[in-house]
């Protein structure tokens, strides 16, 4: 028996609806009734027009572009369901935002990771789902359970009958390697990495591949593609050091400014992402190919609701 003891319900804002539409049909559950607009002066509206007393509601927002918005938009919901007496507020959210900034690197910076924890907490939320955290110790800023899901296999699965045994997958930096490692085991594809290093102040970066990539296919991997600049620049230096065609893949697709441009000019073949953030249409080029994690993310919220281990997902 849940928790809520009375259903499930599932919502969304104005971040991506299309995903939440796909886990609501996976599910078999309607997505519910809620407006979220704007006042005259931008400040977010919401208005829930259904009962959420006594259910389990499941709030799919990524706090993806334009962030601000869609962030506001989400602990303003949240709010909504407290105040509306609701079972269990879960808010899942595919891409969690404000990530880079998980831990103080110099003086008098903050740590936005864990600012967007504390409000989160404070609007009301009793679980956080969401997928490939920028940094794993951001599941221990929050006083609320947090499962994490993991994009890795479901990348991994589209290149299953791409990659041949002598392909070879590629961390585009150091920070990456674990990530690599997962995803080539997934394939069983031994791993390189690429090494960038400055050999003294105002010299430009000196890229080095470290691993066997001279004539092969190779995959870089990453979490989150915001500009490209680093995913193809990392192409260029592997198509320099020989290897033979560079597809590269990446579950969260910011792609902002220069990156469809950059992605459309640059050595890689194909550039795989997931739907935890929407693509608009002029961001759809051939070269980039989509893949879904509706299913995953229904099953994890399946799991939830009817309290079952969701760690089931990663076996």
């Amino acid at each position: 028996m849940n928790l809520s003891g009375r259903g499930i319900k599932v919502f969304t804002g104005n971040a991506n609806r299309e995903l939440a539409e796909k886990i609501c049909k996976e599910l078999g559950v309607t997505l519910g009734d809620c407006e979220v607009g704007a006042f005259s002066d931008g400040e977010i509206s919401v208005s829930i027009n259904e009962t959420v007393r006594g259910y389990d509601v499941f709030l799919i927002q990524p706090t993806c572009p334009p962030v601000n918005d869609t962030l506001m938009e989400t602990l303003i919901l949240i709010d909504g369901f407290k105040r509306a007496s609701a079972g269990r507020i879960n808010a899942v959210i595919p891409y969690y935002g404000y990530a880079r900034q998980d831990r103080k690197t110099k003086a008098r910076e903050p740590i936005t990771a864990k600012l967007i924890a504390d409000l989160l907490t404070k609007a009301g939320a009793d679980r956080v789902l969401s997928m490939d955290l920028h940094a794993g110790q951001i599941q221990g800023y929050f006083d609320i359970p947090v499962d994490h899901l993991l994009g890795v296999p479901i990348l991994a699965e589209y290149f299953k009958n791409i990659v041949d045994s002598e392909s070879v997958v590629v961390s585009p930096d150091l920070g990456g390697v674990t990530r690599a490692r997962s995803f080539a085991n997934h394939l069983d594809l031994p791993i390189a990495i690429i090494e960038k290093r400055r050999p003294k102040a105002n010299v430009s970066e000196v890229m080095n591949v470290i691993g066997d990539i001279e004539g092969k296919n190779v995959i870089l991997i990453d979490d989150i593609v915001d500009t490209a600049e680093t995913i193809t620049k990392a192409a260029s230096v592997l198509k320099k050091f020989g290897a033979l065609k560079v597809y590269a893949c990446a579950t969260h697709p910011i792609l902002s400014g220069p990156a469809i441009e950059r992605i459309e000019n640059s050595e890689i073949e194909k550039f795989i992402v997931t739907d935890t953030i929407p693509l608009s249409d002029e961001k759809k080029i051939d070269k980039i190919e989509v893949v879904s994690v509706a299913p995953l993310f229904a099953e994890a919220i399946n799991r939830i609701f009817k309290n079952e281990s969701v760690s089931k997902l990663f076996d």
